[in-house]
């Protein structure tokens, strides 16, 4: 009905009446309804005389604000631009806001657009987390997120109870029409505790992404239907490989385990590998509570000290998880996989498993690469098929790259708390073969679960990342050739050109900055319904079918592969699948971009209280962004922080755009993109998520530099490995 109305509208190219619309696309059904939400969508406007017309063919444009901490905002337009407006033309919108503006050419900064936002479509940020501030008789609050730049006056009786420094999250009751005059209020929801509690930092940013750590009651109840045990009335029709060698390969402290792998070398000498996926399906069931539950999440999210599950831990730590010595209904592919790293042939059905072990990273690594006899004794039975596996892996690895896949060397981070939730280290996580195994094995099942129902004609959803527009790659093309890399520039750009740079840059100082640079090049990988490629992984089909356990993609995909294979898919299901997935793959996407914005945020806001600490202190680091209002400076433990150019004062320097650099009017002095210099702590800022450095001079790696003091009750980052298995296992 949407595509219809937005059709005829274009097609007319005028104002009409909703029942001049309905007439002209020959519906009987009052369209009301979907005017409003294509109004809300903002894809048409509505005029003051009830006239409705394409955003396209009217005034106005649609966007999202962004906001900032001087009180003025952007508009987030489509095509990359911005709109510049002004504190006075905000009109109560905030940052987050989906606003209709009509662009003012009477603007006040220059060449820029700038606007008027003359309604708000869509409200963000209705509830606000922030730290109560008490003066005199009055309580506000200050918003965690600094595009507010508001405090908020706290209205209500609440606000009797609510003391200094706690963290709150309040609900916005007024908005702030008149910049002058009016003053943003709100009523305080909850109370989360005072700020320097422990844990109530992490929660607080949970909260203001909407993340919710505990479920409603009839998600519970609805759960605690569900059997602790496999029943025997639910595996007569699956496929029994309770007696085949299998095992979970995780970090320590995962407990949601959601794929097992299982090889052997068969008599024409090419491989068979199984990868065992839990079957969550069989336990959400479509339209359930835990299923609504599901989709509105999303994601499962790895904070530092907490996991937000998708599921409730009844089910993902207990019967979905492929826990040790115990049936589990599983999902197999079982591969057969050829001496090229090429699938020859391929079953996927539905099983009931037992696992033999439950494996570690480290433990695996250490039998793998340091031939740990003691290890190697206890695992006596499986050492064999380790060596396999790692055989299989780096056959599949080599026919990734010589296809063009990237791999993009950036360090992630490792975050150490005490027992009071305080970051006492930080440092790089460095991944194995172990690691590598279990991504390259999830990677070609992921390949073979896609293509073999692409062919098959099915409604699906894939994991997308289209190739990079060609204006980045331009300015990618210009910013190589200043560090002496070659980029050829055409209409289409292969992912091997790009993984040839990166082979060039390996080892070299600016290997880290190559990658991050190229990376942000690139466009975000997302779910949909066609099956347009994943040019990072220079894969034609992929999807996520691998982790149901955390990943709702996952699930819905494993729904309508069962639906198949037990041959109740029909033309009704299609339709039902037809209309519903391209929105689920939204949401799913939109959720992921969440999840990982709240993981990023929470890992700065502990990397700023790691380095409070050491401020005054000198390190040495290197240049891994220069922009036009400073230095970025990267320390080996992977924590970056900002010189700003005001505080460069041995000469006024200017930023060359087109080279990455600042040089120096007086003096001549450059600083380029991996540049190794010496920095001092200036400031690290928790609240604000930055750390601020002056800089000292250019790296002596001969001078001793401060390394931090051992420190007793240092507990690791209990979900780090977690996080890792997440992020690495499909790769991207």
């Amino acid at each position: 009905m949407k595509d219809k109305i937005l059709e005829y509208l274009k097609f007319a190219k005028k104002k009409l009446r909703a029942r001049e619309i309905q007439q002209g696309i020959g519906s009987n059904i009052d369209i009301k309804t979907v005017l409003e939400e294509l109004q809300t969508e903002g894809k048409i406007v509505k005029s003051n005389n009830g006239r409705y017309q394409t955003i396209e063919n009217s005034e106005y444009v649609c966007g999202r604000i962004q906001g900032s901490e001087k009180g003025y905002a952007f508009l987030r337009l489509c095509d990359g631009e911005d709109m510049f407006i002004s504190e006075y033309a905000l009109n109560g919108a905030i940052d987050g806001d989906t606003v209709l503006v009509k662009e003012d050419m009477v603007g006040s900064c220059g060449n820029k657009k700038e606007g008027i936002v003359c309604k708000i479509l869509k409200k963000a940020n209705e509830e606000i987390v922030g730290t109560v501030k008490v003066c005199k008789n009055k309580c506000f609050v200050i918003p965690d997120n600094k595009r507010i730049p508001e405090e908020v006056l706290i209205v209500g009786n609440r606000k009797k109870g609510v003391k200094k420094d706690q963290k709150v999250i309040i609900r916005i009751t007024k908005r702030k029409i008149n910049p002058v005059v009016d003053v943003l209020e709100g009523k305080i929801i909850e109370v989360l505790g005072n700020k320097k509690d422990k844990g109530v930092d992490i929660l607080s940013v949970a909260k203001s992404y909407g993340l919710e750590e505990s479920f409603d009651k009839t998600v519970l109840l609805e759960c605690e239907e569900i059997s602790d045990v496999v029943d025997d009335s639910v595996i007569k029709d699956r496929v029994d490989l309770r007696g085949l060698k299998m095992v979970t390969i995780d970090g320590e402290d995962a407990k949601d385990l959601d794929d097992a792998v299982s090889i052997e070398i068969l008599e024409n000498g090419n491989y068979k590998l199984g990868v065992h996926i839990a079957d969550v399906s069989e336990y959400v069931k479509e339209g359930s509570f835990l299923d609504k539950e599901a989709l509105k999440r999303g994601t499962s999210v790895y904070l530092i000290d907490r996991v937000i599950p998708m599921l409730p831990k009844k089910l993902s730590n207990g019967i979905c998880s492929l826990n040790a010595k115990v049936d589990r209904l599983g999902f197999s592919v079982m591969m057969e996989i050829d001496k090229n790293g090429d699938v020859v042939d391929h079953d996927i059905f539905e099983s009931v498993i037992n696992i033999n072990e439950r494996m570690t990273y480290t433990d695996v690594y250490k039998i793998l690469e340091e031939n740990n006899k003691k290890l190697k004794e206890r695992y006596k039975d499986f050492v064999d098929d380790f060596f396999t596996m790692k055989e299989l892996a780096k056959i599949l690895e080599a026919k990734m790259k010589k296809r063009g896949a990237i791999d993009f060397s950036l360090g992630e981070s490792k975050i150490e708390l005490d027992e009071n939730g305080k970051a006492v280290g930080v440092s790089e996580y460095k991944t194995t073969i172990a690691n590598k195994i279990i991504e390259e094995f999830m990677v070609i099942c992921n390949e073979t679960v896609s293509e073999h129902f692409y062919w098959l004609g099915m409604p699906f959803v894939y994991r997308v990342h289209e190739e990079p527009k060609e204006d980045k790659i331009r300015n990618l093309s210009v910013f190589l050739k200043n560090l002496g890399y070659k980029l050829k520039v055409s209409s289409k750009v292969y992912p091997k050109a790009l993984q040839k740079v990166l082979r060039d840059a390996q080892g070299k100082r600016e290997e880290k900055i190559v990658s991050t640079v190229m990376l942000r090049s690139m466009q975000k990988a997302k779910y949909t319904t066609k099956s347009q490629g994943h040019f990072g992984l220079a894969a034609k089909f992929y999807s996520h079918f691998t982790s149901p356990i955390r990943r709702y993609p996952d699930l819905i995909i494993h729904r309508i592969m069962k639906e198949f294979l037990r041959g109740s898919f029909n033309a009704t299901r299609r339709k039902y699948y037809e209309d519903r997935l391209e929105d689920i793959a939204k949401l799913c996407s939109d959720n992921e971009r969440i999840a990982q914005d709240a993981e990023r945020e929470v890992d700065d806001m502990k990397k700023c209280e790691y380095m409070k600490r050491y401020e005054g202190y000198v390190f040495d680091g290197i240049v891994s962004s220069i922009t036009s209002f400073g230095i970025f400076v990267e320390l080996p433990n992977t924590i970056e922080g900002l010189v700003r150019l005001r505080d460069l004062a041995d000469d006024y320097y200017i930023f060359n755009e087109g080279n990455y650099s600042l040089i120096g009017e007086r003096t001549g002095k450059t600083y380029n993109i991996g540049d190794e210099v010496r920095v001092k702590v200036a400031r690290a800022d928790k609240d604000s998520r930055q750390i601020d450095f002056l800089l000292v001079g250019k790296s002596d790696k001969r001078k001793k530099v401060h390394r931090r003091r051992k420190r007793k009750s240092v507990i690791r980052d209990g979900n780090f490995k977690a996080r890792k298995r997440k992020r690495k296992k499909d790769k991207r």
